[in-house]
């Protein structure tokens, strides 16, 4: 991934937050209960914090050409869409119609395994020593 696509991704990451964000507190709320809703929330500060994340490895990228800090990008674009994503059908299960998915609780955690692995990815790219 090249610091440009990485920094498109955060806009769009950051963006999607902001409007799913107010999706929940205005159109949500009244169809969910506060424990989903908190759940959505949840969702939506782990997109946001790691869209920032993005911007954050786009600029690193702009003087630390490891290619680490790519598979840093694609690992936490991937946390975004497991983590995040299954968060916010898990909340919404019963208004999509989708309660049947018990598949979708396991998603989480890979999300998170896969943030994990984003930033380790970033340490190891800051941490080696200059060829």
């Amino acid at each position: 991934m090249r610091d440009r696509h990485i920094f498109a991704l955060a806009g769009l990451f950051a963006l999607t937050a902001v409007m799913l964000g107010a999706f929940a507190t205005h159109g949500l709320k009244p169809q969910l209960s506060p424990s989903q809703i908190t759940t959505f929330e949840t969702g939506v500060r782990f997109q946001f914090m790691h869209a920032m994340g993005l911007f954050i490895i786009g600029l690193l990228m702009q003087h630390n050409h490891s290619r680490l800090l790519g598979r840093a990008a694609l690992a936490i674009c991937i946390g975004i869409v497991l983590f995040c994503g299954s968060l916010y059908l898990l909340s919404c299960r019963e208004i999509l119609g989708i309660g049947h998915w018990t598949w979708l609780g396991p998603i989480t955690p890979l999300g998170g395994i896969s943030f994990m692995i984003g930033w380790v990815f970033v340490i190891l790219a800051v941490w080696r020593p200059k060829a």
